[in-house]
């Protein structure tokens, strides 16, 4: 078993990586970028930013984690925090971009976002070049669809979602099955679904703002939701959480100059 620790990433998240690929792909305004995130995605925006020298204005609604909204500030972007929820954010964010003219950058509703995770599919391969199945943690979509994009049909890739999560997400919008080698997609009530080229494949789009984007010629296998036990939780977290600090004491040891003798 392996285990692809973007926590380590820059930023603290795999957003990172769709972050750089929108700021480094597209045209950039002088109005700069703007994000709208419950965090993660904020984070990774502003890092990017920073780092090219970008002007960045992130939204993220009240409920955010104080961690993150500090992890945008040390960024240096412009934070507007406001609202209960995410949809607030992107709602105040898609006006600032109408008044302002600068790029909005999707946390997965954007092309650039999903070549960006799908990095990740490229240094898996590499890494596990004997992978036959892969669980990946969904969301809004942008992670797995780009992972699964890149991998096409060489594996099982299983969309893993926890069942206390928003109910905006991947596992209870669409029934994702393989099917005679497409993918079937069921859209959930009251949402209608298009269908559009992109990169040879077909992309499927809802009208719901959190429906990810899937192209037919690739195998998501299926969407499945867990539960964990509380005192499974418990445990996890205790556990990780010593195994981060030694993991960090040895990278920072690793790093240390070595003294000649």
């Amino acid at each position: 078993m392996s285990f692809k620790l973007e926590l380590l990433q820059h930023a603290g998240s795999f957003k990172t990586r769709g972050a750089f690929a929108n700021l480094l792909m597209r045209n950039i305004p002088k109005a700069g970028v703007v994000a709208a995130s419950g965090g993660n995605h904020g984070a990774a925006v502003a890092y990017a930013a920073m780092k090219l020298g970008i002007p960045a204005k992130i939204f993220v609604p009240s409920i955010s984690s104080p961690v993150k909204i500090q992890r945008i500030r040390d960024c240096g972007a412009e934070l507007v925090v406001g609202g209960d929820r995410y949809a607030d954010a992107l709602a105040a964010s898609e006006a600032w971009v109408a008044q302002s003219g600068a790029l909005a950058v999707h946390a997965f509703d954007q092309r650039e976002t999903l070549l960006g995770q799908g990095t990740i599919g490229l240094e898996l391969e590499e890494q596990v070049p004997d992978l036959d199945t892969l669980l990946v943690s969904v969301g809004g979509g942008g992670l797995i669809g780009g992972i699964a994009a890149w991998y096409g049909r060489r594996v099982r890739v299983i969309g893993v979602e926890p069942e206390a999560s928003p109910r905006s997400t991947m596992c209870s919008h669409l029934d994702v099955r393989r099917f005679r080698a497409n993918i079937v997609v069921t859209p959930a009530k009251g949402e209608s679904v298009r269908e559009t080229d992109w990169l040879g494949g077909t992309l499927i789009f809802g009208d719901g703002p959190n429906v990810p984007k899937l192209r037919t010629n690739v195998a998501i296998d299926r969407c499945v939701m867990i539960t964990i036990d509380p005192r499974i939780r418990r445990a996890i977290l205790r556990s990780f959480d010593g195994s981060l600090k030694i993991l960090t004491m040895r990278l920072a040891s690793a790093a240390r100059p070595r003294q000649s003798g």
